[in-house]
């Protein structure tokens, strides 16, 4: 995207001209390591997601490591291939994106990367790959556990904004559900954020996509509606750290 600006000086280029020729000039010296510390900063949104792409390929292809330094969460899941979670100068996690945003080994993991719910209880009973949770705000919640776990374990039920399913009718069969009004909401195109205050003021966060122009609702979910949540025990993690 930069042919034909080579007569240019350096002033008559943008920040993200200017940042991805000083990418190529790193590039031309093939070294084995690089550092790149907040390589999309300049870019807007849709040139910063292509770019992405491009630094994966530039990557795979001429075999060089990066170290990326970035504050966005999302660059950081979308460029890297592992991901080390730090809390205090110690590693509290690492292992791939999915890894680490599916399966957080403890609360700080599980809150520092993306948005969670986190439920604290204590764990009531165990059998056949499924435990339940005494909650002071969210009432008795299943989740599916593989591991040991005792009765009277404190432990979080974690529940990603996404997994999460809202309507106003009440859900038929569903393990887990809560009911409460809409606080807020915010609309961003590709999908709708939530946050759903519980009858004893507790705030959960909901996500849904935005996958058709008209949902089978009489009306979208709004401001001050009465919505039921609802979640299946596979979509929730156990957290005993």
């Amino acid at each position: 995207q930069l042919q034909g600006f080579g007569p240019r000086r350096p002033h008559q280029l943008s920040g993200g001209q200017r940042q991805r020729v000083a990418l190529a000039r790193a590039l031309a010296k093939k070294p084995k390591l690089l550092l790149l510390d907040e390589p999309l900063a300049a870019l807007d949104k849709k040139l910063r997601e292509q770019t992405q792409f491009e630094l994966m390929n530039i990557q795979d292809q001429v075999g060089v490591t990066f170290i990326v330094v970035t504050h966005d969460q999302e660059e950081a899941m979308a460029l890297s291939t592992r991901i080390a979670v730090m809390n205090r100068g110690r590693i509290v996690q690492t292992g791939t994106p999915t890894d680490i945003y599916e399966y957080p080994n403890c609360r700080f993991s599980a809150d520092f990367i993306g948005s969670i719910n986190l439920f604290e209880g204590t764990v009531d009973s165990a059998a056949d790959g499924r435990v339940t949770v005494a909650t002071e705000q969210a009432g008795v919640l299943m989740v599916a556990h593989a591991g040991p776990v005792a009765p009277g374990t404190p432990v979080s039920v974690a529940v990603r904004p996404e997994k999460i399913a809202i309507g106003r009718e009440p859900p038929q069969g569903a393990a887990n559900t809560l009911q409460g009004m809409v606080y807020d909401l915010g609309y961003f195109g590709d999908r709708s954020l939530f946050r759903v205050r519980l009858g004893n003021g507790r705030l959960v966060s909901v996500s849904r996509q935005n996958d058709r122009r008209g949902r089978e609702e009489d009306r979208p979910v709004d401001w001050d509606d009465r919505v039921w949540l609802s979640w299946s025990p596979a979509a929730a993690l156990l957290l005993t750290e």
